[in-house]
């Protein structure tokens, strides 16, 4: 006699199938557990997947216009110019926000929000008009990366 015909499910672990439909004393006898009447007493008697009764349901109430494809979308952190000035140095490049801690999806954009007290070179990938005046008329240069 081999082990593994022995083998069991812990005691308590299984229980019995529920029969329905056995007589009064079982407790499911009668209707069998499902109530009184009604599409769900009868057999087959499922409502499908986003029925509401009649009622329009929520996949059509809700708008179809607009597509939002976020998982594609470029995405840039946001510097302005009084972040850049409290940064200080005479350079701001990706490795130095980094270091500082104000990088997150890689990708920069230099707003022209604060102003510049000194000459600094700053690169990023994209600037805005203003900040690019901002930077140049305080003595400094715009650099785009590529």
């Amino acid at each position: 006699m081999s082990i593994l015909s022995t083998l069991r499910p812990k005691w308590g672990a299984t229980g019995y199938r529920k029969r329905v439909g056995r007589g009064t004393g079982s407790g499911l006898g009668g209707t069998s557990g499902k109530g009184h009447k009604g599409q769900k007493a009868r057999a087959g008697g499922r409502v499908r997947w986003g029925f509401e009764g009649g009622q329009t349901p929520l996949m059509r109430r809700l708008p179809k216009f607009g597509f939002n494809n976020v998982a594609f979308e470029t995405r840039y952190d946001i510097l302005n110019l009084s972040q850049i000035a409290a940064l200080g140095g005479k350079e701001v490049s990706p490795e130095t926000l980094e270091k500082a801690g104000l990088l997150r999806h890689g990708l920069i954009k230099v707003l022209g929000n604060g102003e510049l007290k000194g000459a600094v070179t700053v690169k990023a990938h994209k600037f805005s008009a203003k900040a690019k005046e901002a930077i140049e008329k305080a003595g400094g240069k715009a650099e785009v990366i590529a």
